[in-house]
């Protein structure tokens, strides 16, 4: 996009980056200020081509989040109006339930931790299960103990962006499609906030670098896909920033194992060997990436060698469902997931938002971010209009 590009007419607000929280943020905005001039410039010719359209579809219910923490508080109000936000859209929003599996007796303390995080941050129903139950819940899935969620969901967050879309075009704002922002300052408008993912740090005066996590997934065919009946965890790992392996049901009924988490050679290139010179670049010349790898190289080897080797990851699938066929077991598709990484190599865990004049950054945006999207809109509108 260039100067001038949105007709000569100024803006109230602009928004830069039409995903899930872009257009979430553009429709808390004309409920606030009904009748503002309000679009929404996005570079791609169709919307969910990125982060909002290639996640696994979990509605997460806040168990891993620390009581208290901005995240926390985000995921539980995200759902409550996710929730509410299908219902008025006729949108599926299916209650799956999560287990949270501990294979071995080492794992207990994590699992137990979980447990008070659940409490604390209000998830109902969330109760310890032994062998047996865990059983009944998921016969297939082996392990020492579990933990049942039964809040957690799954939703199609392509028609969730789509049915944002039309709020926002309801109410009078305009969504255009194939508009590439530059530069900020190109936007003529007297509010702008910026949305731009896996971008963001590329139009933000900012200190805080992205860099990108390539996500890919397997997904379990025939008798396979039968194992499992909603959403099965591990107990989170405090060796390593990301989850590992584990599977969702979708809203499709498709059964998605992963995603992995490796760093990518490219932003916006969604197969495994995606390569961009510019994004090589800026990867190679990231200190706190290169520090993060030195800290848990071992770790990080083990996530390269079971995304390129079916075997090695079915083996650590079968962890957990003893019974999958590496037969049924196909590479799915890919997702990039944009990730802060401090210079001293810790990961940028929560919510960050920079505000520049009149511009407001979503700089940081990780996971629960597509639950929480309707609370996250909401506290960026409210931030660009303090």
């Amino acid at each position: 996009m260039g100067p001038g590009a949105n007709g000569g007419v100024r803006l109230d607000f602009a928004v830069v980056g039409g995903g899930l929280i872009g257009l979430a943020t553009a429709r808390a905005l004309l409920d606030r200020r009904p009748g503002a001039r309000l679009a929404v410039f996005e570079k791609e010719p169709e919307l969910g081509l990125h982060q909002s359209g290639r996640n696994s579809g979990v509605v997460h219910a806040g168990v891993y989040y620390a009581p208290g923490s901005l995240k926390a508080r985000l995921c539980r109000e995200g759902r409550t109006a996710l929730k509410a936000f299908a219902h008025e859209h006729d949108i599926q929003y299916t209650m799956r339930g999560k287990v949270i599996v501990a294979t071995s007796a080492s794992e207990l303390p994590r699992l137990d931790e979980l447990k008070q995080r659940a409490a604390a941050n209000g998830v109902e129903g969330v109760r310890e299960l032994d062998p047996g139950e865990l059983r009944t819940i998921e016969p297939h899935v082996s392990g020492f103990r579990g933990l049942h969620v039964p809040e957690s969901a799954v939703i199609d967050f392509k028609a969730v962006l789509h049915a944002l879309a039309d709020d926002v075009r309801a109410r009078d704002g305009e969504v255009l499609l194939g508009r590439k922002v530059e530069r900020v300052d190109e936007v003529a408008a007297g509010r702008v906030v910026v949305c731009a993912g896996l971008q963001a740090d590329r139009l933000a005066r900012t200190e805080h670098r992205i860099v990108p996590f390539r996500g890919d997934y397997f997904v379990l065919r025939g008798p396979s896909a039968g194992l499992i009946r909603g959403l099965v965890y591990p107990v989170p790992d405090p060796a390593f920033p990301f989850l590992g392996v584990h599977f969702t049901r979708r809203h499709d009924e498709a059964v998605w194992a992963g995603p992995n988490a490796v760093p990518s050679l490219a932003r916006e290139r969604y197969r495994r060997l995606g390569f961009d010179l510019r994004d090589t670049l800026d990867l190679a010349a990231s200190r706190g990436l290169w520090r993060l790898a030195r800290r848990y190289w071992r770790t990080g080897a083990l996530e390269l060698w079971r995304d390129v080797v079916k075997r090695a990851a079915v083996r650590e699938m079968r962890r957990y469902v003893p019974d999958i066929d590496p037969a049924d077991v196909a590479f799915g598709p890919c997702g990039i997931r944009a990730q802060v990484v401090g210079r001293d190599g810790t990961l940028v865990d929560d919510f960050l938002l920079e505000h520049e004049g009149n511009v407001l950054h979503v700089v940081n945006a990780p996971s629960p971010a597509a639950t929480a999207c309707l609370a996250i809109g909401a506290r960026v509108a409210d931030a660009i209009l303090a």
